[in-house]
């Protein structure tokens, strides 16, 4: 195999193992090799059962290869770093795992406050359900509904009530 086959499928490793880092909520501070490697296995073992189930459909097996890299990611976090995949407890900064100490010393040195990066990314749920009245209200004005000076008394009262 030459060397160039290698850089190549270990890139392939590195996309394939950084988005499936992206898919799932929060941060994930890992190395590099480990993100190649959850790349990589997933890859083998989507063409494996890929090439099983559908006599190498090439459109299967891609899906199934990101699938299963995603569930090395969801595993890696729920059972290395004890925590949730998704849910708010994914938005915080792991405690565990490879990297994780590196990482929050580097953030650290930076003066953020790895501790706060969960709450800074959980939407305030005043201002989610302000918004979503807006909207509301914006959806009825253009429907006719509601006049300008009707829109204009219901967001005055939307201001009073939140």
């Amino acid at each position: 195999m030459s060397s160039g086959s290698i850089i190549a499928i270990l890139v392939s490793g590195f996309f394939t193992g950084g988005l499936a880092r992206f898919a799932v909520p929060g941060p994930d501070p890992m190395p590099i090799w480990l993100t190649v490697a959850i790349g990589l296995t997933g890859s083998i073992i989507g063409a494996v059962i890929g090439n099983a189930l559908t006599d190498d459909n090439g459109f299967v097996i891609s899906f199934l290869s990101f699938g299963i890299a995603i569930a090395l990611v969801i595993a890696y976090r729920r059972f290395v770093q004890k925590r949730p995949a998704f849910g708010a407890g994914a938005l915080e900064f792991p405690e565990r795992g490879l990297g994780v100490g590196q990482q929050r010393e580097r953030l650290q040195k930076l003066g953020i406050d790895v501790n706060a990066l969960g709450e800074r990314l959980r939407p305030d749920p005043k201002h989610v359900e302000r918004a979503r009245l807006e909207t509301m209200l914006q959806e009825l004005h253009h429907a006719g509904v509601l006049d300008d000076e009707e829109l204009a008394a219901k967001r005055a009262a939307l201001d009073d009530r939140l």
